[in-house]
């Protein structure tokens, strides 16, 4: 193999099936850290298990892994501020033998200074999805904006007027607002128009994340998950 193709072999995308959460990313990120699990599995020491989509399949916490994934990409640990599986994650970590990181949970340094902490936004659509149109019709969908940040929930209601939503309270204080139900083109042109608004509010995309189900014979659901995340200082009371 020359340098072209195996070059062009390890950008090539790769999708794993983490415990139910698809993920895809490029063979070099995986294998960042050789001494790894994911090292060695995807050099071909180990043996691999694919589900039926033909994805890699791992058996493992899916929620987690995109924690394990964005290390392997920057080689920091970033975790929320109010994060608590700490331990789980730990265990991950041990499971998938990347040293570093396993360093980083058990020296954990404070990701901001002391008056500062992170406000967090999570963003997600759902689909349901006909299993027997083709091309893939999408049924119904909608679109539910979770956080603490009331300044940010209030500019939303006040600046998307026109579409149907409802809210409610979340555990940790936390409040949803809710989009739909609409069909694929409203809610594509309200995700891009809601993304767009929450990051002039000074946040960034942090991560995302794909879940697939099947809840009934002939649909289908499918989540996408964005978490948005910036920087602010602590009120003293």
């Amino acid at each position: 193999m020359d340098n072209g193709d195996w070059g062009h072999r390890m950008t090539t995308p790769v999708t794993l099936n983490v415990g139910g959460h698809l993920y895809t990313t490029s063979l070099s990120t995986l294998q960042r850290y050789p001494d790894s699990m994911l090292g060695a599995m995807f050099r071909g020491d180990f043996p691999t298990a694919r589900d039926s989509q033909g994805n890699y399949f791992i058996d493992r916490d899916g929620t987690l892994f995109r924690y394990i994934l964005n290390f392997l990409r920057t080689s920091e640990l970033t975790l929320p501020v109010d994060f608590t599986e700490t331990d789980l994650l730990r265990k991950e970590a041990d499971f998938y033998q990347i040293e570093p990181l396993i360093q980083c949970l058990n020296d954990p340094k404070p990701l901001y200074p002391p008056d500062i902490f992170e406000q967090v936004v999570e963003l997600s659509s759902t689909r349901k999805l006909s299993k027997y149109s083709n091309p893939v019709a999408v049924i119904i969908t909608q679109l539910t904006i979770t956080t603490k940040v009331h300044a940010l929930l209030e500019g939303i209601s006040n600046n998307f007027t026109k579409w149907n939503k409802h809210m409610m309270d979340t555990r940790d204080c936390q409040v949803s607002f809710t989009f739909g139900p609409c069909d694929y083109h409203q809610e594509v042109s309200l995700r891009v128009h809601l993304m767009d608004y929450i990051m002039k509010q000074g946040f960034t995309i942090r991560n995302t994340r794909v879940h697939h189900m099947s809840e009934r014979a002939n649909e289908n659901t499918v989540e996408h998950h964005w978490t948005f995340c910036r920087p602010a200082h602590k009120v003293e009371d």
